[in-house]
């Protein structure tokens, strides 16, 4: 008949075959893996930059722009970037992106604490899933 013996779950107890044709399920397979893939959700990470002098209306502006997207549903990467000499203020980045936390609490969780990596301290914040 041209037809062939296709184990379509091996891990089952007795494992499952099919008589048909190998390459349509190989076809059928695909499309599935296809489907699968369309239907699952991208992650989108959006940057929010802060220097460790950073003044109130600057960070009332960015703060702002957090809120938006963490409303859309984006992740939220808020990092205080240091340059040259201004690594001394640690403690003020610190307190800059803690405070950030504090005010987006509402609308997303810290998904990692900040934590320095060179000259950047970096924090993530998750959105809160709408139920």
């Amino acid at each position: 008949m041209g037809l062939d013996l296709v184990e379509i779950s091996p891990k089952a107890a007795p494992p499952v075959c099919k008589i048909m044709e190998y390459k349509k399920f190989l076809y059928e397979q695909k499309k599935r893996e296809k489907a699968m893939k369309a239907k699952a959700s991208k992650v989108v990470v959006k940057e929010i930059r802060f220097g460790p002098n950073t003044d109130d209306h600057d960070y009332e502006f960015k703060k702002k722009h957090a809120e938006k997207f963490l409303s859309e549903g984006a992740k939220l990467k808020a990092y205080v970037f240091f340059k040259g000499r201004s690594i001394v203020y640690k403690d003020k980045g610190e307190i800059l992106l803690l405070r950030l936390a504090q005010d987006l609490e509402e609308l997303g969780k810290v998904e990692q604490l900040p934590r320095l990596e060179g000259k950047r301290m970096t924090m993530f914040i998750a959105p809160k899933t709408k139920k």
